[in-house]
């Protein structure tokens, strides 16, 4: 379903001209095509968003890291691409959300202390992949944790 969506998108992007939509949408097929070669199966629509969830946290970084070098031309642009990248994922988690998916983690996984934290993030990461970010989650976690 999500594959087919990409296509769909793909085709009206080259209608419209949408140049860097067309081009994010390309490397996300073709980052999709690499992952199915790698595992040789075609992915699902849960594999495509942990794809898409690869290339938000790439683009996330890339974007810090040309702000301190005070590139703002290669940040507009990484932030253009994340934008659209974003439009592929499901509706992101507020971290009140990814607060109170954690709690009921913890409960669930019987995790006493910070010791617990892999427990714990093994435990909610199938739930928030692609709808939160995993930093904000592992920060979330030792929050709670502590």
């Amino acid at each position: 379903m999500l594959r087919d969506r990409l296509n769909d998108e793909m085709k009206q992007a080259m209608k419209a001209r949408d140049e860097i939509r067309l081009s994010v949408i390309r490397l996300i097929r073709s980052s999709v095509k690499n992952r199915e070669i790698e595992l040789r199966h075609e992915l699902t629509d849960g594999e495509i968003t942990e794809v898409l969830s690869t290339l938000v946290k790439q683009r996330r970084e890339s974007i810090r890291m040309f702000g301190e070098a005070g590139r703002t031309d290669l940040v507009e642009k990484e932030e253009k691409e994340l934008a659209v990248l974003l439009t592929f994922l499901p509706q992101q988690l507020s971290r009140e959300e990814v607060e109170a998916l954690v709690v009921q983690a913890i409960a669930d996984s019987g995790a006493q202390g910070p010791k617990d934290m892999g427990k714990v993030m093994k435990a909610i990461m199938p739930h928030v992949t692609g709808r939160a970010d995993g930093s904000l989650v592992s920060v979330v976690v030792k929050e709670k944790l502590a």
